[in-house]
This record gives structure tokens, sequence and C-alpha cells, in this order.
């Protein structure tokens, strides 16, 4: 059993453990975070905590029952009612639902806790996971980008209809 939580301050040693257990995994399709990340982390989860407590992002991570951080699901950039979904989930727990599950998890989180109307999401155009991801829970394709270098997509979902 899973279960998709708002990130908290007791998170950060799953959640460190996480990242650094699907590293190599994730540093395969985006890029690496690098070693900052790793050895300032502390200081990095208290700062997303108050950038979170400020209403500029929503964090959430989809855990195990014992307390496994499996993917993190993120609204960033929150401003007029839109935001900017991301997402990793852990190379153990790919494929098996979780990523559309935990994604449409936070689109009715999105809408009915944080007000907010439309998320967007960009994706590599070789990512096929997260495409098929994005598709299932009801994104549309909304042009295209370079990302990272590569050709990459844009998707839009609208959460309720525009202007009301």
């Amino acid at each position: 059993m899973t279960v998709l939580e708002r990130l908290r301050p007791d998170h950060a040693p799953a959640l460190l453990a996480f990242e650094r257990e699907n590293r190599a995994y994730f540093a395969a399709s985006i890029p690496d975070r690098g070693d900052d990340f790793f050895t300032g982390f502390a200081a990095r989860h208290a700062e997303l905590l108050a950038e979170q407590a400020a209403g500029l992002h929503h964090f959430h991570v989809v855990a195990d029952s014992g307390g496994a951080v499996l993917g993190r699901f993120n609204l960033v950039d929150v401003e007029d009612g839109a935001a900017e979904l991301g997402y990793r989930v852990a190379e153990r727990a790919s494929g098996r639902g979780l990523a559309t599950s935990a994604v449409r998890d936070v689109c009715a989180l999105a809408l009915a806790e944080y007000g907010l109307t439309v998320l967007r999401a960009r994706t590599t155009v070789d990512n096929a996971g997260s495409r098929t991801v994005l598709a299932r829970a009801g994104f549309a394709e909304a042009g295209t980008l370079t990302l990272m270098g590569k050709p990459g997509l844009r998707f839009t979902r609208y959460l309720a209809a525009p202007g009301g």
C-alpha cells in the first residue's frame, strides 16, 4: 500500500535515501542534481518547506507502508491559479501505475486543496513513460520546446472550466 503525503520535515531522511538510491536511474533521463544537492540536502529541504508554507509550491511524496519514498510529485511556480507539475518515481516502483495514480491524486488536490485550475507539464519526446502518464492523467499536448537540448513536449490539464 502507498500513500501520497504533503512534504513534511520528517520526510527528509527517506527522501534523501530515495534520491541517493535512484541517482543513476534519474540521471539516465534528466540532468543529475550534482553532489551539492546531496551535501546540502538538509538546508535545501528546509528551503522547500519554507517555500511551500509561503504558497509558492506544493510538494508531495508517495511512500510505502514502511515509510520509504517511492516518488516525488510537485506543483511548482504556483501563480494565478496555475502551476507546473513535475515528478519522479523510484526505479523499483516504475511501470506499476504508481505515477499515473499519484499524478491523478495530485491533480485532485490541486483543485480541491490549492484552488488551482490549470496544470502544465513538460517532458522530452523520447520519455515515452512520462508522456503516457500525462496522457492517462488527462493532460493534452500543448506545443513543443527544447528540453535539456532534446525535442520536448508541453502538456496542459484544465482542472476546472477557465473563468469558473
